[in-house]
């Protein structure tokens, strides 16, 4: 007998079932008599006796359009930011692509918005598809540039 376990019998025996009168699990083999869930390849789980499903009682919302382009955002401090813990060099051109190879931006994105928010120090060169008023003004105020890449 094994130290770990003390109580008595653990493995018990499997049921076979539809094997004989004696076995109590003998002709109908638990099933009961006729019917739908007596034969085999039966499948009603969603199935609520003939009462509306509740899949079809609520109310189908939303669409998905799928020519949606995934823009990707980059905020003027977070730029600062990257140049700051030097993931960024101040010197390089800002596009999709670096942003794609360092993983800044998600490899899916198809175009780059730059947003406002924050303030930036550092003259930069920046190649986005699309940028706001409040950005162009802040990074021409400081001395980089902005190159829009019209597709």
């Amino acid at each position: 007998m094994s130290t770990l376990n003390t109580t008595g019998k653990i493995k018990k025996k499997k049921i076979r079932v539809g094997r004989g009168i004696g076995s109590g699990k003998g002709k109908t083999s638990g099933r009961g008599v006729k019917g739908q869930k007596s034969r085999s390849g039966v499948a009603i789980n969603s199935f609520e006796g003939g009462q509306m499903p509740l899949y079809r009682r609520l109310p189908k919302r939303g669409f998905n359009y799928f020519g949606k382009l995934n823009i990707a955002i980059m905020n003027l401090n977070k730029i600062q930011s990257f140049i700051d813990k030097k993931t960024i060099k101040s010197g390089e051109t800002i596009n999709t692509e670096l942003l794609k190879k360092l993983k800044l931006i998600n490899k899916n994105s198809q175009k780059l918005k730059i947003l406002g928010t924050g303030e930036i120090k550092d003259k930069v060169n920046i190649e986005a598809d699309l940028i706001s008023k409040s950005a162009q003004e802040k990074l021409t105020k400081v001395g980089g540039s902005v190159k829009l890449e019209n597709n």
